[in-house]
């Protein structure tokens, strides 16, 4: 009973903090983002209710030094039905680029 207890309050901790980000560990860049690419499905889901999700520009390297780099769209299965995707974006902040990640909504 205590394990499922503190199993419960962990997961609403992640689902209260779902749409926020650290700001210490946040991936920030000055560099924008190029373009993003079309992103239409490729190939069909493995099982039924799957979604497609669609790529997006990965940093790679640190603030000053690096190159942006194409992670291609999957089929992913929703944790739950009636789950949405929110794609991940790179959102302009003060002094750069920050890096939201995608998730489940």
């Amino acid at each position: 009973m205590r394990k499922g207890l503190l199993a419960t309050v962990a997961l609403a901790a992640m689902l209260a903090t779902g749409g926020m980000f650290d700001a210490a560990s946040a991936m920030w860049v000055r560099t924008p983002p190029p373009r993003a690419r079309s992103s239409r499905a490729i190939g069909r889901p493995s099982r039924p209710g799957q979604v497609w999700t669609p790529g997006f520009y990965r940093w790679n390297g640190n603030r000053g030094r690096g190159r942006y780099t194409w992670v291609s769209g999957r089929w992913a299965s929703p944790p739950r039905s009636g789950a949405v995707w929110v794609s991940p974006r790179w959102q302009r902040s003060r002094g750069g680029y920050v890096f939201v990640a995608g998730r489940w909504r």
